[in-house]
């Protein structure tokens, strides 16, 4: 299996708490978020991580390197934004699989990604996302979902329970080079919701512990809910 980790991100919300990193390096008991999420990838079979990056890109290459435990690593630079679909687009050139995972460098989703894979092979599946209950779906907007396919949105701001788009995908390898996107885009605006009739994702639903560290508040949650997977630096990796 491989993946496309989206490590690219300002962490504008977060400098008042982490100034002057990439998103994913914030530190969660003195190790950085991406190495938990690199971590669970490896645990869960995967033997390949390409990273989208961007934003002080040398952070990261310079604390991973070229390996992860078992988990290869490769870089995908931009060098001016793109935006998530452009940074997913540019990554997956590094790709042979067929059907690649794209997950969110400052999400953490406790998921049964061979589950996924094989639910996503089963339905013939184009592009298959990872949902999950909240209690509280108004900072995220929620997802209409019927007969097991993500049919449409809820806007962000409404109250209340809901299902939302937990930020990991698993998709065809070629899907981003359809729809005349521009260099640039969302992957969440431009091709997720602007083609949701003839997309019609597969919603696979997941009930693991998710954490968006993207706000001081949930950062300071996660610290609290991931402790217990930031122990001890693996071995040659990070400052000496």
């Amino acid at each position: 299996m491989e993946a496309v980790v989206l490590a690219g991100g300002l962490g504008t919300r977060l400098r008042s708490v982490v100034p002057d990193l990439p998103k994913p390096m914030a530190p969660i008991n003195g190790m950085p978020f991406l190495a938990i999420l690199l971590d669970k990838l490896a645990q869960a079979g995967f033997r390949l991580a390409i990273l989208a990056v961007g934003y002080r890109h040398e952070a990261i290459r310079n604390y991973f390197g070229e390996t992860h435990g078992a988990l290869s690593l490769r870089y995908s630079v931009e060098s001016s934004p793109l935006g998530t679909g452009g940074a997913m687009r540019l990554a997956l050139q590094q790709s042979s699989a067929p059907d690649v995972f794209v997950v969110n460098g400052d999400t953490y989703l406790a998921m049964d990604y061979q589950a996924m894979l094989a639910a996503h092979l089963a339905a013939g599946a184009a592009l298959t996302v990872a949902v999950r209950d909240v209690p509280d779906a108004a900072r995220y907007g929620a997802l209409e979902i019927a007969n097991g396919r993500i049919r449409g949105f809820i806007e962000k701001g409404r109250t209340g329970p809901g299902k939302i788009n937990a930020g990991s995908y698993l998709m065809k390898r070629g899907l981003l080079a359809r729809h005349g996107l521009a260099e640039a885009f969302s992957f969440e605006t431009d091709l997720l919701m602007a083609h949701i009739r003839e997309l019609e994702p597969l919603a696979f639903e997941t009930r693991g512990d998710f954490i968006d560290i993207g706000i001081p508040e949930d950062y300071a949650r996660a610290q609290e809910l991931l402790v217990s997977l930031a122990g001890s630096k693996i071995p040659g990796h990070g400052p000496s």
